[in-house]
């Protein structure tokens, strides 16, 4: 209860003469303060002429309001405001003093007062004074707060509840003071949050049962390390299983993967003679020997200028097959003809990329390539790509779509990688134009184009040549596709912004046909069709079909046309906002080259994006809201995975993992204990993993890490110790 006392003074009024003579006013003070110590500063309370016909009599006693009747229909000179919707009940004191109750239409100023808030209202009120003194009210009931035995009294009882409640807690958890940040994996420059940083770590007991797979929760020792041939093992690319299955199409190259009974179960070790891979950028031109020791590659491509070996380094001096002169002077080519600079290019696809050195030097250009590549008789192509810390995944064009959405890429380039394009009624060049966005560019070297000058280095028949590319011409003219240039070693397409005139092209050429599949966006083990993928429909012929897209950086916080059409459910522009805003409270605790689970509208990749890094945004297929295509309109890039299985990579990959919510999601699908096994073979000695979950999730995924011999610390969320979100830092720089 709030108690208000309010004291009028009432002056006398003067006896009634013969004459009829005009009314005097009444004035009348009202003081009135609240015991709870008024208002804030610049608070204050709206206040109407007090119709308190209800209950006040101006002759003493007390009576009790809603506050809901102080209202302002009036007019006020300066007024404070409150609440009022909370319709709090008041007891209030009246004290009068002076004589008779003033009657008849009389206009009365009301003063009041709440400590510094000050308003004045101005009203007549003879309805109110006429029922107001008809009413009967109790004496005053005594505050007994003010006296000092009770207030006593009370803070005793408070202390007394605190210490019982403080006794009653389970003194076996334990709270560890230690820093908040891991020594050995967050070094950040990043500006520190406005939130404070949670500064213990947290051990807590099951005190509640969330059901966990059997094999997760049993407990034991340390689990062995897997024999040393082992050390580059890739569970789904794996040789010795790849003879199991037919070469036809190449498709013994695609993911098979062991089954769970056949799950390898041990921690892939490092390399004799690992070190920590250099800091980038200077990663981009070396590398340790004997974190990828393959002297084969570097004699095999030496002619080609790939790659040589220099002392315990790696050098990479940016040779290729169709970039004698070095791949600076290729790209420099590819500029003349394709706007790298203009931000309207982000997102590149190098399929068939060796060592990724075109990748390496689109990043002049802000240009982020996904290069992608076999498991083949070179050894570890895109092993080499990853140690030099850029983006590269193991891929082929076979049997099943690339696990991207459609229109992810503004870019696509092969040079000299070998693909059967016009082969399978074209399905490899149909696939590239599912993935290329609307006016995407498509950028091809080797066989066949300029065959005319260099067929007798091919040692090649000139004839095939030419036959190759009149086929290849012409599927590209049924994609609708624009030639735009071939000048020296390369040839350059364009997509049309829209299939407006493609659709009356193809009634007429009856072959290839658009797809009647309802999800271009499925590219998780679905198997290509010789089919054009249809874009999204457009009335005008100028019209850009999904929508245009910001250039680069302002793509990058922008909301996508995915999310602006409605297309992706669950993402409205206003979940997009928040999502920034709360992975930008996130992003101190993050660096280096980082790998993102579970990434949803890819606001932590965002939210680093100013730090000398690249995030692989990996979004489960079967998620219930498919956001990948968000991402990729963001300007990042990502890809589909089943964490259930291994991921297409080597080990050692990332210096970074981020999990958000994935074992929650693979709850009963698979045993957590395998997609840990998973992170720890691709994550890189001396990184890190922060996994974000429940906290009886966070709990068991603790007790495995530790059986892997990693540091882990156990942080409340920002979300406050209340919050079942807890966050598990993992440091394996002491393995």
């Amino acid at each position: 209860m709030n108690l208000i006392t309010i004291i009028i003074k009432k002056k006398q009024k003067k006896k009634k003469t013969k004459k009829k003579t005009k009314k005097k006013e009444d004035n009348r003070e009202v003081a009135y303060r609240s015991e709870e110590g008024g208002c804030r500063d610049d608070c204050g309370l709206r206040v109407a002429a007090f119709t308190l016909s209800h209950s006040l009599a101006l002759f003493g006693g007390s009576f009790q309001i809603p506050l809901s009747y102080i209202s302002s229909p009036l007019k006020t000179t300066s007024f404070c405001t409150m609440p009022h919707h909370q319709a709090q009940i008041f007891t209030v004191k009246v004290e009068t003093k002076g004589g008779k109750r003033a009657t008849g239409e009389k206009s009365s100023r009301l003063h009041a007062s709440i400590g510094h808030c000050h308003f004045a209202v101005s009203k007549a009120h003879p309805e109110f004074d006429r029922k107001m003194a008809t009413q009967q009210h109790p004496p005053p009931t005594p505050n007994l707060l003010k006296r000092p035995l009770i207030k006593v009294f009370f803070v005793a009882i408070v202390f007394c509840a605190c210490y019982f409640l403080g006794s009653y807690s389970n003194p076996s958890s334990t709270l560890s003071t230690i820093q908040a940040h891991p020594q050995h994996c967050f070094p950040s420059n990043a500006s520190t949050p406005k939130h404070p940083s949670p500064s213990l770590v947290l051990d807590f007991e099951a005190h509640h049962i969330l059901p966990l797979p059997q094999e997760s929760s049993q407990s034991g020792g340390f689990f062995e390390l897997c024999p040393a041939n082992f050390t580059h093992y890739c569970p789904c690319q794996d040789p010795s299983r790849a003879k199991e299955f037919d070469v036809t199409k190449f498709f013994h190259r695609e993911r098979h993967c062991p089954g769970s009974h056949q799950a390898l179960r041990c921690l892939v070790p490092r390399p004799k003679g690992y070190r920590r891979p250099f800091p980038w950028p200077k990663s981009r031109d070396y590398a340790w020997f004997n974190n990828v020791p393959f002297p084969k590659l570097s004699v095999y491509k030496k002619s080609q200028n790939w790659v040589r070996v220099e002392g315990d380094r790696l050098v990479f001096p940016g040779g290729g097959t169709s970039f004698p002169k070095g791949v600076k002077d290729y790209v420099d080519e590819i500029r003349r003809v394709v706007p790298l600079k203009s931000g309207n290019i982000r997102t590149a696809l190098d399929v068939g990329c060796g060592v990724a050195s075109f990748g390496a030097s689109l990043m002049d250009y802000n240009i982020l390539t996904m290069s992608i590549a076999p498991m083949d008789i070179h050894e570890a192509q895109v092993q080499f790509a990853l140690e030099r810390g850029l983006p590269a995944m193991l891929g082929i064009l076979s049997t099943y779509r690339l696990p991207y959405p459609s229109r992810s890429f503004d870019m696509a380039h092969c040079s000299r990688c070998l693909v059967p394009w016009t082969a399978y009624d074209g399905v490899y060049l149909m696939e590239i134009d599912r993935v290329l966005r609307p006016g995407g560019y498509w950028v091809v070297s080797g066989p066949p184009i300029s065959w005319k000058s260099s067929y007798k280095g091919w040692e090649r028949k000139a004839q095939d040549l030419e036959k190759e590319q009149i086929s290849l011409e012409d599927l590209a003219r049924r994609l609708c596709w624009k030639k735009i240039a071939e000048r020296g070693p390369i040839a350059v397409w364009r997509k049309p912004t829209n299939h407006i005139h493609c659709i009356q092209k193809l009634k007429a050429w009856k072959s290839p046909h658009f797809c009647a599949e309802t999800d271009p966006d499925a590219g998780w083990y679905k198997e290509m069709d010789p089919c054009i993928t249809p874009l999204p429909k457009v009335t005008d012929i100028r019209s850009i079909s999904g929508g245009a897209l910001e250039r680069w950086p302002k793509m990058l916080n922008t909301a996508p046309p995915r999310i602006r059409n409605g297309v992706t459910r669950g993402a409205t522009v206003n979940t997009f906002n928040k999502d920034n805003q709360i992975w930008i409270k996130r992003v101190s605790y993050y660096g280096s080259v980082l790998k993102s689970l579970g990434a949803g509208l890819g606001g932590f990749a965002a939210a680093i994006s100013k730090q000398q890094v690249w995030v692989m945004n990996v979004v489960p297929f079967d998620a219930q809201n498919n956001t990948l295509g968000i991402v990729y309109e963001r300007g990042l890039i990502g890809t589909y995975m089943n964490w259930c299985e291994a991921f297409s990579t080597y080990p050692r990959t990332y210096d970074l993992i981020h999990a958000h919510g994935v074992f929650s999601m693979y709850m009963g699908k698979c045993d957590i204990l395998d997609i840990l096994f998973e992170m720890y073979r691709i994550l890189r000695p001396e990184g890190a993993a922060i996994i974000r979950d429940h906290i009886d999730i966070i709990v068991k995924v603790k007790g495995i890490t530790d059986r892997m011999r990693w540091k882990s610390k156990i942080l409340h969320s920002e979300y406050g110790p209340f919050h079942p979100e807890k966050i598990l830092f993992v440091d394996n720089s002491e393995v």
